[in-house]
Formats: C-alpha cells, sequence, structure tokens
C-alpha cells in the first residue's frame, strides 16, 4: 500500500485520490464496479485485470487513464502504488484473492458471496481484523430504491409490527446461459441460491435480525441446467419475523418484488430498482441531467389494509432514490477517517450461515435450525 496515501492500518491519510486495484471486468467488474468507483469523488480506478483481450480493451475504452494487466497476480504486484482492492472475479477465487490482499496489505471489497461457508467468512475477517485492514462486501442490493423504502415503512412504524416478509428475485430465461454462474461443480458456487439469494438473504437479516431456522426448496428446473434455477427460502428470525423468499429463473409470471406484512397495513411493490437497467445503458450516477436511481411514478407501490393493489386498492407510496453510489462513498470515507465499512465480513458470515442451511434443508428435506451465536 502506498506510503503517501495510506498509513499501516488501511486507513487512508486525507490527500489524494485513493487508487483502486480491480480483479475481474465482466459483468460485475464492468457494469457495476467500475462505473461505481468511476463515480466516487476521492477514488481514482488504477489498475483492471482480465485475461480477455476483448474485455482489456473495452475497459482501456471505458476507462481511458486505468492500465490494464493480464493476472490478479500483476495486480497484487502493483500493492505498494494502490490503496484498495476490489474482488469482482468468479465466486471460486474470492477466499483465496481476498487472502492474498490482505497479507500484502490491502484493504478489500469483495462481491457477493465472500466465500462458500460462513468458516471461511470468519478466517477472511480475522485476518483482516490483525492486519488492521479494512474487508467489505458488495451488497448493492441494500441501496436498491424499494429496499430503501421497504426500510423507511418499517423504521417509522408505518406497517406497525411486522409478521411476514415476502421477497422475490424472479426471471423468465428458459434456456441457461451457461458460464461459472450455471456450473454444476461445487467448487464454482453457481446456482442462484448463492446468487441472487445472497442478496434476498443480506436485506432480511438486515431489517430483522438473526435467523433461528430455515426451510428450503431447490430445484433444477431446465433442460440442461446444472445449478439450481428455482429456490425457495422460509426464515423465521429471532425476532418471530417469517421471511419467504424466492429466486428463479423459471417464472413465467412475475410476482411482486416485495410484499410486507404488518400489524397496521401491508405495503406490495412489483417491478426491479432501475439501476442496474441504467449502468447496462452505459449511464453513469452524476451525469447531468440524469435524476439517479429514480422510477416513474407509475412503479410505485401501494400501502393499504384489508384491499388488494390489483383493484386499486391501498395509496400509492413516492418509492425512494435508488443509492447505488452511496456503498463506495462509504468505503472512501471508512478508508480515510477509519471506522466500520459499510457492509461488514461478520454480516456476510451470517448469511452464509442461512445459505449453508438452506442447502441442507433443500438437501435433505427438512429444517435446519441455527444456533445462537454470541
Amino acid at each position: 500500500m502506498s506510503s503517501e496515501t495510506s498509513d499501516p492500518t488501511g486507513t487512508a491519510a486525507p490527500h489524494g485520490p485513493l487508487r483502486v486495484g480491480l480483479i475481474g471486468y465482466g459483468l460485475a467488474g464492468s457494469v457495476f464496479h467500475a462505473p461505481l468507483i468511476a463515480a466516487t469523488e476521492g477514488l481514482r480506478l488504477d489498475t483492471v485485470s482480465t485475461s480477455d483481450p476483448e474485455r482489456q480493451a473495452q475497459a482501456r475504452a471505458e476507462h481511458p487513464q486505468v492500465r490494464t494487466v493480464d493476472t490478479p497476480q500483476a495486480v497484487l504486484d502493483r500493492a505498494a502504488d494502490l490503496d484498495l482492492i476490489v474482488l469482482a472475479s468468479p465466486n471460486k477465487t474470492h477466499v483465496p484473492l481476498a487472502t492474498a490482499a490482505l497479507e500484502a496489505g490491502l484493504p478489500v471489497v469483495v462481491d457477493k458471496p465472500l466465500a462458500a461457508t460462513a468458516a471461511e467468512a470468519e478466517q477472511l475477517a480475522a485476518l483482516a481484523e490483525e492486519r488492521g485492514l479494512l474487508l467489505s462486501v458488495f451488497q448493492n442490493r441494500r441501496w436498491d430504491n424499494d429496499f430503501r423504502t421497504v426500510r423507511r415503512l418499517i423504521e417509522d412504524g408505518t406497517l406497525g409490527d411486522i409478521q411476514r416478509f415476502e421477497s422475490r428475485f424472479e426471471r423468465w430465461r428458459p434456456q441457461p446461459k451457461g458460464g461459472w454462474r450455471e456450473s454444476g461443480d461445487p467448487a464454482e458456487l453457481g446456482g442462484l441460491l448463492y446468487d441472487l439469494g445472497s442478496h434476498l438473504v443480506d436485506q432480511a437479516l438486515t431489517l430483522f435480525g438473526p435467523v433461528v431456522s430455515v426451510y428450503a426448496e431447490s430445484d433444477i428446473r431446465r433442460p440442461g441446467a446444472e445449478a439450481d434455477d428455482d429456490t425457495f427460502l422460509a426464515l423465521t428470525h429471532a425476532s418471530g419475523v417469517r421471511s419467504h423468499l424466492w429466486v428463479s429463473a423459471t417464472t413465467a409470471v412475475l410476482g411482486p418484488r416485495f410484499r410486507v406484512l404488518g400489524s397496521r397495513a401491508g405495503y406490495v411493490k412489483h417491478g426491479l430498482d432501475p439501476q442496474e437497467a441504467a449502468l447496462r445503458e452505459g449511464l453513469r450516477p452524476g451525469t447531468e441531467g440524469t435524476e439517479w436511481g429514480v422510477e416513474p411514478e407509475s412503479c410505485r407501490g401501494r400501502l393499504g389494509a384489508g384491499s388488494s393493489p390489483q383493484t386499486g386498492g391501498g395509496e400509492p407510496v413516492p418509492t425512494l432514490p435508488g443509492d447505488y453510489p452511496a456503498y463506495y462513498a462509504a468505503i472512501a470515507r471508512a478508508l480515510r477517517e477509519g471506522g466500520r465499512p459499510p457492509v461488514t465480513a461478520t454480516e456476510a458470515a451470517a448469511a452464509l450461515r442461512v445459505l449453508e442451511a438452506a442447502k441442507l434443508s433443500a438437501t435433505e428435506g427438512r429444517t435446519v435450525r441455527i444456533e445462537a451465536r454470541a
């Protein structure tokens, strides 16, 4: 880590942009991480690693100041000139690369899932703590517009005591796309449980706290598919809230993104946060004339009691803007000022305990208990 911009604890000195090395320039690296890093005041995308010549050319075209290298090791070899490593590489590389980066003295952001198991996540958290370095997990869906709105409605008491929380990431993709994300090799950590399920479990834990039991159903529905593409989780939180979560690539008729039922009222929201689509289209936060993360009024969710939104019941609720840029702004602040990152490795380990329990439940056809932790 550069002595000009950072001290040995991983807290950056208050001058100069923090230089970021990004490992991986596939979907996660090119659509999410690189644009958000580039849009964050105080961060500078310095080096991108990808072995694909076309992706190298893409990175240089989209970020003209960036240098490109062929291997993750080439990024790690520049540790003295970097202030942060971001891992947007395949899931199976997260633990070894995060370990190497921490051992090289660099703070690390890792795309979800942090690891295959909670035990591995806890080992990484311990290593980061031992080295005095930031370790965070990119859970951008905490800054989705609909999730931010749900969180506000819960925190301000509009819904009363929450009894049931329903959350879905459903798609209609009847033909597998292939690649490691849909691989049946356990080492690849493919399938929707660890992909989209990581987001939904993290959101449920953020809202309602620890889970004490998990029931799951996980299936491979599509011909030729190798990994789970239609999965359901039922979580019982220590608070008494029940979360029902769906992740699917085989849903011909999509359900609501959220349905939250409380003792005073309920909230139903359809559709997806607009930020991913905007990033895929090449739009960037901070672009003049762009209202980032804002959706049309016609997409608003509805709040009510005893009536159906499908027949006009309830009242439309303004949706808070989505705010993915907040994640890297918080990372930059934590590096410069110290303190807690926006998503911790310990939180990632808690989500992984739920995902592991879900996998066991689906395999054995039973409810799995999760022991309380001190």
